[in-house]
């Protein structure tokens, strides 16, 4: 047994399979690596936010100032609407029209069948 032992450690030995040399290195970088890209990431995704943020405060701004004007020119055409009535209209050539109704014919009694409702 001990010869076989002594044997294998001697095979062993001169056997290089796997390199770690470099491996810890690689792993590191990796991890550098992958750590900048979610910076970037994040930073990228901040920067819109704020920029979405700031974007809304303005449109609101907008909002209200645009919201100011339409009641501005709702209380306007209410006070030219309130003066519009039937004499300005026929001061304008306008004259009432007269209703015409289309009709027609009825179809007269109709007969049911005795098995029908």
């Amino acid at each position: 047994m001990k010869a076989i032992a002594i044997k294998m450690k001697s095979y062993a030995g001169g056997i290089n399979i796997v390199n770690n040399n470099n491996m810890q290195a690689c792993m590191l970088n990796i991890l550098l690596l992958s750590f900048g890209i979610f910076a970037f990431i994040y930073v990228l995704f901040l920067g819109n936010m704020v920029f979405n943020i700031v974007e809304r405060k303005s449109l609101e701004t907008n909002a209200r100032v645009l919201s100011s004007e339409v009641g501005k020119l709702e209380l306007a055409y209410l006070s030219i609407s309130n003066k519009i009535d039937l004499t300005f209209s026929y001061s304008l050539g306008f004259t009432e029209a007269k209703a015409k109704f289309a009709t027609r014919k009825s179809l007269g009694n109709l007969k049911l069948a005795n098995n029908e409702i």
